[in-house]
């Protein structure tokens, strides 16, 4: 499948709203032992944690929406991170999307955070705490210009590639995923140091946040892992690539039918979405 079909696919997918599926049924996580199952984009999760929503740290946005649990290592990952960077004096982390009490799909917006292992990070650092009013309802900083090509120099600051490349750095986290103009300006301002850029992906949308996932956890024995990241920084050919004109004749989306669940999730949800 070409980059303009998948394009209009993830398109569709952030700016459609679904009927709700059986995930949002269940509104506890699923109790014992901690275990991410199945695919980013096919899974579930037993036993996952709510993130703390009182910290000095971070603030979490959407409450509403009850997208804040995860595997314990993602808790502790996003714990982590917003420690370095508060403690560094760059700001406060606000946390979007991570998954539903017992992972699963969401009913629009996302294909994958469903085992636990997502979480979507606002790509700014407030030095004062948001209002609740603010993260209810909050208002995503674009960083993007309207070509798409480059990032917004104006908005744009070291804190935030900073951010990005602590992030990367973390050995439990496997791809962050970000605008292909955001990609670019990293490979700028990256110098030397450039092993961590080979985490950072450029994928679509991902205007004012990066998606950061985690390896699948020791004792997951059914998570299934993403093979690695290809070798280098990404920085060449294959990010020039995402600022190509659509190719003549391209093919339009056809609406996919989403796979089997993992037996191990669908007997999850026969049991617990009633």
């Amino acid at each position: 499948m070409n980059k303009t079909v998948i394009a209009l696919l993830a398109l569709f997918a952030s700016s459609v709203t679904f009927a709700a599926t059986p995930w949002q049924k269940i509104t506890q996580p699923i109790p014992g032992t901690a275990q991410s199952i199945g695919a980013f984009a096919n899974g579930c999760i037993v036993g996952a944690n709510p993130l703390p929503l009182q910290s000095d740290d971070y603030q979490v946005m959407r409450t509403d929406q009850r997208r804040y649990f995860g595997h314990p290592d993602l808790l502790q990952f996003i714990q982590r991170l917003s420690r370095q960077v508060h403690n560094s004096g760059m700001g406060i982390l606000l946390i979007g999307d991570m998954g539903m009490p017992a992972g699963g799909r969401f009913n629009g917006g996302h294909a994958s955070h469903q085992s636990g292992l997502d979480v979507d990070i606002f790509l700014q650092l407030p030095q004062t705490r948001w209002t609740s009013a603010q993260l209810l309802k909050p208002q995503a900083l674009d960083l993007v210009a309207a070509d798409g090509k480059h990032v917004k120099t104006a908005l744009w600051t070291p804190q935030i590639s900073n951010l990005i490349k602590r992030a990367a750095e973390d050995n439990d986290v496997t791809r962050i995923f970000v605008n292909p103009a955001i990609k670019q300006q990293l490979c700028l301002d990256a110098g030397t140091d450039r092993d961590w850029l080979r985490k950072v992906r450029p994928w679509f949308q991902h205007r004012a946040h990066m998606h950061v996932r985690l390896r699948c956890p020791a004792g997951s024995l059914e998570c299934e892992d993403q093979a690695a990241p290809p070798a280098g920084d990404g920085c060449g050919a294959e990010l020039q690539s995402w600022f190509e004109p659509p190719k003549p004749g391209s093919s339009k989306p056809v609406k996919k039918t989403p796979p089997p669940l993992p037996p191990s999730c669908q007997a999850l949800l026969d049991e617990h979405a009633l």
